[in-house]
């Protein structure tokens, strides 16, 4: 029976078809949003009234279906079905009993040190933290999914009990962090696995308190696939997975990217890892080959839009100054020390534009820097190329800008800096 209406946070008396209510019943079905489980959906049904719920939440023990009046007034006192949507629930029930493998298969592999520390179990994923310093390996991971899939298949029954929190941490049950228990608790349990001390066979794999909704036998979880593992907070690492036709779904368009690739490279399936990494070797030596190149075009001045590979006398130093085209940012500082080589005694400034983007690098030898910083010629340059600041040692300095056009001004502004100098 609809016992109250709250709509706009006001209680009411009756609802129209096409708004927005909360509604609170004498009993229900429904499971609220609780430990992680998000709430049940479905339809309210009464006396020429449909209700969409599209959520259950509890607010000081009470109750809140939200949802949407599809059809007639909904109104205080009506007799009321309600129907929970089955499917998502079933969903929900795999995600939330996986959570409880996945827990223990993590206190397996890594320790007992591993604790919930928060949880999400809905229809389409499930999200799990756990106390953990660092990232867990590929190897890690592949065990951990492997054990649930395990005792996924070995299709044991859920149970679950009422007993008293001594009882149940008695018989080994995990209690969740933080969590305040009364004078009963709900003991969920599953699973089977010789020694393991917990249950009242000693012989029970996972043993928690919930008082969530479960499967009736693990294999109703289906299957389990891991698909990211990250940082949530400090000291506490995130596993995120699907289970049942989700896990399915997510494994197959996995086989078709794989397959994808393994079309493209020409190559089977097993072979894909291995050529893979073969073009990226390849990739990598081929950069350093045209790295080289860019370096030698550039020392021999043919990359060059302004200045030259050629010193000048400035103020009794060596200078060289070139503005570069097709040469990043990163490429300089070797650059500047081919450069410094050569010279021997001298400075060096050196501006590559590439992708729209100004690279300033400037290198003093060591026997100029008690006299002539790098960072000085750096800053002297980099406002007349639109930017501002830059800095580093006395011997190698950077900085950067957004317009190539002031790269002249910007070398004869380095000149004066050293014609200041001695």
């Amino acid at each position: 029976q609809v016992v109250a209406l709250i709509k706009d946070g006001l209680e009411v008396d009756s609802v129209a078809a096409g708004e927005s209510v909360q509604i609170v019943l004498n009993q229900t079905p429904f499971y609220a949003e609780s430990g992680g489980q998000v709430g049940d959906s479905g339809l309210l049904k009464a006396d020429g009234v449909v209700v969409q719920i599209t959520d259950t939440k509890k607010v000081a023990d009470v109750f809140i279906h939200i949802g949407e009046v599809l059809e007639g007034d909904l109104k205080v006192g009506l007799g009321a079905e309600l129907a929970v949507d089955h499917a998502r629930r079933s969903a929900i029930r795999a995600n939330h009993s996986a959570t409880h493998l996945l827990h223990e298969a993590l206190r397996r592999r890594l320790g007992d040190h591993v604790a919930q520390r928060g949880s999400l179990n809905a229809d389409d994923r499930l999200r799990f933290d756990f106390s953990h310093a660092k990232a867990l390996s590929a190897e890690d991971l592949r065990v951990v999914e492997s054990e649930v899939n395990a005792f996924i298949r070995q299709n044991t029954s859920v149970e679950t009990r009422i007993m008293t929190p001594d009882d149940a941490r008695g018989l080994g049950a995990q209690a969740l962090f933080g969590e305040k228990y009364g004078d009963e608790v709900r003991v969920v349990s599953m699973g089977h696995l010789e020694g393991s001390g917990k249950g009242n066979d000693r012989a029970t794999y996972s043993l928690e308190l919930c008082g969530g909704t479960h499967v009736k036998q693990t294999g109703d979880i289906g299957m389990f696939v891991t698909t990211g593992e990250s940082a949530s907070s400090g000291g506490v690492r995130r596993i995120e997975a699907l289970t049942g036709q989700a896990a399915h779904g997510y494994l197959m368009a996995q086989t078709a990217a794989l397959s994808e690739a393994a079309a493209e490279l020409k190559s089977p399936l097993s072979d894909v890892p291995e050529r893979v990494k073969a073009l990226l070797d390849e990739r990598k030596s081929l950069s350093n080959e045209v790295a080289q190149l860019r370096r030698e075009l550039a020392l021999s001045g043919g990359a060059s839009n302004g200045g030259g590979t050629e010193a000048k006398d400035i103020g009794g130093i060596s200078f060289v100054a070139q503005a570069l085209s097709g040469v990043s940012g990163k490429e300089l500082p070797a650059l500047i020390d081919e450069h410094k080589t050569r010279l021997k005694s001298g400075a060096v400034l050196l501006i590559a534009d590439a992708d729209g983007k100004v690279a300033v690098c400037a290198g003093v030898t060591e026997d100029l820097t008690a006299s002539l910083s790098a960072v000085d010629l750096v800053r002297a340059a980099v406002p007349l190329l639109g930017g501002a600041g830059g800095g580093g040692r006395p011997d190698l300095a950077r900085g950067g800008g957004n317009d190539i056009n002031g790269a002249e001004a910007a070398i004869v502004a380095a000149q004066q800096i050293l014609e200041g100098a001695r």
